[in-house]
């Protein structure tokens, strides 16, 4: 394993090290890489993303299969690589069941799989499995110390010996071979020692503020993508988002805006249980000023 900056510069050296310039990627296309990464994977491994639709990271198997491209036709890109992402971008996650279904598709073409695992840990604890179980189902996997795990900084490429020697050299040259890393390194030790096992508590916390805010006029949550620690809802109000963001961050509050008209909320170690019913009753203010 490595050491790298953030997910999105996991993910994309990862893409960079397993592809070819050329190669076509098969990924769901509601996810990081397709939908929050630049169109990186264009610039830096130069390959083209052959997307499924998919919104809860369940992507069918026999559809990529039938994605899949080998034949060395002067018309066609090859398939160079499958993403999988869990936790996903949604809020849901993945059972290592259904991964294993991707991954045999994957191993009956020669095909690698990527993990993009940037809440991996929070995925392990939603489904109570040890997180071996769900990376045994890719070839390599990026997870962000820096998300659930609380960390200021970085995230971790995994993969075989022989891979990461690959990936080692393209970080250099994207310019992530560090000779500081040791300072950023040890807080993300600390993230993977000791703040795995209180992901459960920003989970039930997640639960509990959608309770709250579930029955406030105009908001409905999406009650189905509570898996892990963020919870999703949508307004039927016309928002400013500006005027959102600002309001919770006068009282203390920092929230992002939405996106697509979806809102987000992303429970952490750093908000308590009883910080929750302060968060709800603004979101109810907020909601009344609307009206």
């Amino acid at each position: 394993a490595i050491f790298v900056p953030s997910g999105t510069f996991g993910n994309q050296l990862s893409l960079f090290t397993h592809c070819e310039r050329g190669n076509e990627v098969i990924l769901d296309d509601s996810c990081h890489i397709v939908q929050h990464e630049a169109g990186a994977s264009s610039i830096i491994a130069g390959v083209q993303l052959r997307t499924i639709k998919c919104e809860s990271g369940y992507m069918e198997p026999d559809e990529i299969e039938s994605k899949v491209r080998q034949v060395k036709d002067q018309h066609f890109p090859v398939t160079g690589l499958i993403c999988m992402e869990n936790a996903h971008s949604s809020g849901r996650v993945v059972t290592p069941e259904h991964m294993e279904k991707i991954y045999n598709v994957a191993n009956k073409f020669g095909i690698p799989v990527h993990l993009d695992g940037a809440r991996l840990f929070n995925a392990a604890i939603s489904l109570e499995k040890n997180v071996r179980e769900i990376t045994k189902n890719c070839d390599s996997v990026m997870f962000c110390l820096s998300k659930g795990l609380g960390a200021p900084v970085g995230s971790i490429l995994a993969g075989s010996a022989a891979f990461i020697q690959r990936a080692a050299y393209k970080r250099k040259i994207m310019g992530g071979g560090m000779r500081q890393v040791g300072v950023l390194a040890a807080p993300g030790l600390v993230a993977l020692t000791r703040m795995v096992d209180r992901l459960s508590i920003d989970h039930e916390n997640a639960r509990t503020l959608a309770d709250m805010i579930k029955d406030i006029p105009g908001i409905t949550v999406k009650s189905n993508n509570l898996d892990i620690n963020m919870i999703f809802f949508e307004t039927d109000r016309d928002i400013e988002d500006a005027s959102f963001v600002e309001y919770f961050k006068g009282r203390n509050i920092l929230v992002y805006p939405p996106e697509d008209g979806v809102f987000r909320f992303v429970t952490n170690y750093g908000i308590d249980t009883g910080d929750l019913p302060l968060i709800a009753r603004t979101l109810e203010q907020f909601m009344n000023t609307q009206a």
